[in-house]
């Protein structure tokens, strides 16, 4: 069910969130041997009151968000015992409005990776063929939701970490304008980028969840002030002359059959919107730009992550191993803590923020950042919103993942685009658009920054359009 079947038996005593959070975790113990969503299901049931949408409704949270008392491991062996002692924002708000934990979901380590396959508690599958990946880093995130155990999550997303999962699983991804929800409590990977989204199957339950989470923070100074602008009211509000827009050198980057398919829909469903009133017009943009995509990407996200991480010592934060000395016992707990993945990052991130390697390096990503989003930024100008396949390929198979940051010779344009929202702080959400190879695939909009709510308003009538939401592969007879 989604939230507003859930609040309906709730209101109308059918029900009551003590069921219903019993439902969810049988659900969850009973998905975690094949799908692996979960480091942590919550054994006892507690809410409190509220009037809200949310109010006895069951959810899921990314471990690398503070829960009080509650494990919270960033699926890290390093943190593999921590307990926080202090509520991230995004939590104490979900508590607030009556919201019921049912677990803590498995990310890919320390929200480093977009493959859900790192996690120190193993792989997760894709509900819809666990021979695939469900995407990362919000791996576990992504799954439950697809699986049907909750009817949202929350995640984060620093590069796409939202928005692709959720096309490989079939639900609704969203990540808001940057500071639009408060960051305090959300362990950081590369703090210009990282943002906090949500899960649901469908715009309305995303925009339900946004209304409560988003907003100011004494805690976080990047928060925005509140808009008082209640999202979920603003859904259905007619979207009459506004105007989306696709890149022609992304669409043009496909190569793979796959990837072919996925654009032939793409087109399919952008000729459909057109049928409905909406404008959607082809630009060209500068192909030496888009190919940047990644290179800057993995150099400002491995820089900052070496900065935040390197509180991972075994003294304050880390699960602390022996030596001799304290700078052995520090090389003894970041060698034993992290995996080759994250230990091959943070050298790459020191090697970036050397002094004589940071105007090469660091400096000049940067710039190209910049004029990155100049560009959109001039774009937005004209139009509303940007529309592009969320993915060129359906979930990888993985046995066929590629390595974790494994270089490649080739441009894959199509396959990074979304870090395009996190470079400029854009609202973007990703939505099912159809089926390739019995795989569900998603269409992604992003908007101008602080557009929240025209983002999802048009996302709102999208979904209406292509004729695609609440679908779940728990509902499967083959999962």
């Amino acid at each position: 069910m989604n939230i507003t079947e859930m609040k309906e038996l709730l209101d109308n005593k059918t029900t009551t969130s003590l069921k219903l959070f019993e439902e969810s975790k049988k659900k969850a113990l009973y998905s975690q041997e094949k799908i692996n969503s979960f480091v942590t299901i919550m054994e006892d049931f507690t809410k409190e009151e509220s009037n809200s949408l949310l109010n006895g409704i069951p959810y899921a949270i990314k471990d690398n968000f503070s829960t009080k008392n509650i494990l919270t491991t960033a699926s890290s062996n390093i943190l593999k015992n921590y307990i926080p002692v202090f509520d991230s924002t995004v939590y104490k708000k979900l508590k607030k409005a009556g919201a019921v934990l049912v677990g803590k979901t498995v990310l890919d380590e320390l929200a480093m990776g977009g493959s859900g396959l790192t996690g120190h508690t193993g792989a997760v599958k894709n509900p819809w063929d666990q021979t695939r990946i469900s995407g990362g880093s919000s791996a576990g995130s992504a799954a439950c939701v697809s699986e049907g155990v909750v009817p949202f999550s929350i995640g984060s997303d620093t590069g796409d970490s939202v928005r692709k999962p959720a096309s490989f699983c079939g639900v609704v991804g969203f990540k808001p304008t940057y500071g639009r929800i408060s960051r305090f409590g959300l362990f950081p990977f590369a703090s210009s980028l990282d943002h906090v989204g949500i899960f649901a199957r469908n715009v309305f339950d995303i925009a339900a969840v946004t209304d409560v989470i988003k907003g100011f923070d004494s805690n976080d100074m990047t928060t925005l002030p509140d808009e008082e602008i209640n999202y979920t009211d603003i859904l259905k509000e007619n979207i009459k002359g506004k105007k989306l827009f696709y890149i022609k050198e992304i669409i043009e980057s496909a190569k793979e059959n796959e990837s072919k398919e996925i654009i032939a829909l793409f087109k399919k469903q952008i000729e459909k919107l057109k049928n409905n009133g909406i404008q959607i017009e082809e630009v060209s943009f500068d192909k030496t730009i888009l190919e940047t995509l990644f290179p800057v990407y993995f150099i400002i996200s491995c820089a900052e992550a070496t900065s935040n991480n390197s509180n991972l010592t075994g003294f304050i934060f880390g699960n602390r191993m022996p030596g001799s000395s304290p700078k052995e016992v520090m090389i003894n707990t970041r060698t034993e803590g992290f995996s080759e993945m994250i230990k091959r990052r943070f050298v790459i991130g020191s090697y970036i923020l050397e002094r004589e390697n940071q105007e090469k390096l660091f400096i000049n990503a940067k710039r190209v950042r910049r004029m990155l989003v100049e560009k959109m930024n001039k774009l937005f100008e004209k139009y509303d919103g940007l529309i592009l396949p969320a993915s060129g390929l359906v979930a990888p198979k993985i046995d066929e993942s590629k390595e974790p940051d494994k270089l490649s010779s080739e441009y894959l344009i199509l396959e990074n685009h979304l870090v395009i929202g996190n470079f400029g702080g854009y609202p973007s959400i990703t939505l099912p658009m159809g089926y390739v190879k019995d795989m569900p695939v998603g269409i992604n909009l992003t908007c101008k920054a602080q557009a929240d709510a025209l983002c999802l308003n048009i996302a709102s009538h999208l979904e209406e359009i292509i004729g695609i939401k609440d679908i779940c592969a728990g509902g499967r007879k083959d999962v």
